[in-house]
């Protein structure tokens, strides 16, 4: 080390030219009082303490600048925390949900999103001291095409809603909102599971009870075990309404035999699904339907808070050529009202008009209610949540922010692979959701019973989904919307499914033969459950000079390669051989203690409870990566 470039040199190898005092508790490196104290220095005046929050209401996405203000920190104090966290932000910059949850943790601070960013509706932290009204529930329609899905809610509406459908098939998403006795249940009426996953999918858990239509003389048919099994992946409670009672063939034993192969076991055999016989076409049972229903939400215990600025969700949107983008929202907190400035998902906008389920124009929509809404900028996207914000600025700002997020390659969320499960662990349970697919029967009834074999205590394989034929786009949807791994036997995605797949980052994984699937499988559950650490280099540096101090000896470092970290792992070689292998235990630039050195620069660094450094050694920073383990 060349001691005569101290001072000054050290200075103009950071960039300035007077010299520098240790670190302070910000992080950064602070001008020696020394030093120009006059009108031109910068003197580093302390912030009043604030009181650090026990807890803090984030949003999807937030600046580094105003996490710093809602911890009651100082800006730098939080960037050295996100570096530590292995995150690089500047003060200007936003990071998501979970970075920010991890570095407000990681200070004591407890962290919830706000009751608006729940796609569910349902009652969260934070809205134990609201004034919590009950709300009605919101029930989807699911089943095999031609059961009689929109014939029920037909009748229950009391209008011809079949009629105006092209050959009687539902075409759209439509909300609508009826009166049982001195209560309201709102239904939705979708195309089938496809849509309700896809909005699931977008975050939306929008349901409180599905209801599934079953054909009491065609029984359980494909389209309703894949019905069944996206309601049972949304851990969404069944009622089944086994419909054409009136039909000659009708045998609801039968329907109640295959729905218990499917495990839902019918109440009056001593499992927990409610099971109404009915004719959509006549009318009969649907009194007793409706009770049913409003019966298994009072288990639910539903509330909301209808003080509160609305959130909901986008059921559809268009573009009405003489209204603009057009929007049905289904409020699910809260009270929307004209002239609410609001951000659903990429678009911002302005509540101009609001119509109810039967056209009619209405101020204001409580928690449960479907309107139709006019007033966007652009059309928004079905499953994309809506909430109002303070201002119009702020709408755009939150729309904007939405938009870019969902450019970046994380926006895809909780997409899973077989390769990277480890990175998944979570705390608690582990769990492999596949949707299996393949060609016949008794391929797939195989290779379920083969992958549930891997199961065991610790972490376990769950089939959600398994179906004779090619793999569509709706189990790629199913997967993006469970994190779910899609396994295709002896069959192939289709192009819709592929795009779906690239799109969203779902993986697809095809095979021919029974034991590479159990061999990949079994893998990635050994990833999951213990896995395995390979090394890592850093940084290198290379030892020119030798300085005995007081405390021991002190090594002056050119850094050759990376960086050198203090407090990192880091062994010695000398002619190649390992010498010895330890901590970091300090490190200097000059006088100064800092946290790292980058490649091209000098340092003097010593080992913790090692003394033994000579010239010519060479140092080598290293750090253990958790990898996927193998079989």
């Amino acid at each position: 080390m060349n001691r005569g470039r101290r001072g000054a040199g050290g200075a103009r190898g950071r960039g300035g030219n007077e010299p520098f005092r240790k670190a302070g508790d910000d992080g950064r490196q602070l001008p020696h009082r020394g030093h120009r104290r006059g009108g031109h220095a910068r003197p580093v005046v302390p912030e009043p303490e604030r009181q650090r929050p026990d807890r803090i209401i984030l949003p999807d996405r937030i600046a580094v600048s105003d996490l710093a203000d809602k911890l009651a920190i100082p800006a730098v104090v939080l960037i050295k925390s996100l570096i530590k966290a292995g995150i690089m932000a500047s003060i200007n910059q936003s990071i998501d949900f979970e970075a920010a949850e991890q570095v407000a943790k990681s200070l004591g601070v407890a962290v919830e999103r706000p009751q608006r960013e729940r796609a569910d509706g349902r009652v969260g932290e934070g809205d134990e001291g609201a004034d919590l009204t009950s709300r009605p529930p919101v029930v989807t329609v699911l089943g095999h095409v031609d059961h009689g899905k929109t014939t029920l809610l037909d009748h229950i509406r009391k209008s011809r809603v079949v009629e105006q459908e092209a050959g009687g098939i539902t075409q759209h998403i439509g909300a609508y909102q009826v009166t049982v006795g001195d209560r309201s249940i709102t239904f939705l009426d979708t195309p089938g599971h496809e849509a309700f996953t896809a909005m699931r999918a977008r975050g939306a858990q929008v349901t409180d009870v599905a209801v599934l239509v079953v054909a009491a003389d065609d029984g359980v048919m494909p389209q309703t075990v894949e019905a069944i099994n996206h309601a049972k992946a949304a851990r969404v409670p069944i009622v089944v309404a086994i419909n054409k009672m009136d039909r000659p063939g009708a045998d609801p034993d039968r329907v109640k035999q295959q729905l218990a192969e499917q495990g839902l076991v019918p109440d009056d055999w001593g499992g927990d699904t409610v099971c109404a016989p009915i004719s959509a076409l006549k009318g009969q049972g649907i009194d007793e339907l409706l009770e049913m229903i409003l019966l298994v939400a009072d288990m639910r215990d539903l509330k909301a808070d209808a003080d509160r600025p609305a959130s909901g969700v986008i059921v559809e949107a268009r573009l009405d050529r003489g209204r603009g983008p057009v929007a049905t929202v289904l409020v699910q907190n809260g009270t929307l009202r004209l002239g609410d400035p609001v951000a659903a998902g990429a678009v911002a906008g302005k509540v101009r008009a609001m119509l109810n389920d039967r056209g009619e124009s209405v101020s204001e929509a409580g928690p449960a209610t479907p309107v139709e809404v006019l007033g966007f900028d652009d059309v928004p996207e079905a499953g994309d949540l809506l909430e109002v914000v303070a201002g119009g600025r702020e709408a755009r700002q939150q729309a904007e922010a939405r938009a870019e997020a969902r450019q970046q390659p994380e926006a895809r969320g909780g997409v899973v692979t077989l390769s990277q499960l480890t990175q998944k662990r979570q705390a608690g349970a582990k769990e492999l959701n596949v949707v299996l697919k393949a060609d016949v029967q008794g391929s797939l009834e195989a290779v379920r019973q083969a992958l549930e074999k891997l199961s065991r205590d610790e972490a376990r394989v769950s089939v959600i989904h398994g179906a004779v034929g090619a793999i569509s786009e709706t189990d790629v949807t199913l997967a993006q919307a469970s994190d779910a791994v899609v396994i295709g036997f002896n069959v192939r995605p289709d192009g819709a499914a592929r795009r779906a797949a690239d799109r969203t980052g779902v993986e697809i994984r095809t095979y021919t033969i029974i034991y590479q699937v159990v061999d990949d499988v079994q893998a990635a559950l050994q990833g999951l459950l213990e896995p395995e650490f390979e090394e890592k280099v850093v940084g290198q540096a290379s030892v020119r000079q030798i300085f005995h101090v007081p405390g021991g000896t002190v090594a002056g470092c050119y850094v050759t390669e990376g960086e050198i970290r203090r407090g990192a792992k880091a062994r010695l070689l000398r002619d190649g051989v390992v010498v010895h292998d330890g901590v970091i235990g300090s490190l200097r630039r000059f006088k100064e203690d800092v946290r790292s050195v980058a490649q091209g620069y000098e340092c003097g660094l010593a080992f913790e409870k090692f003394q033994d450094v000579k010239e010519g050694d060479v140092i080598e920073a290293y750090q253990m990566v958790a990898v996927p383990a193998r079989t």
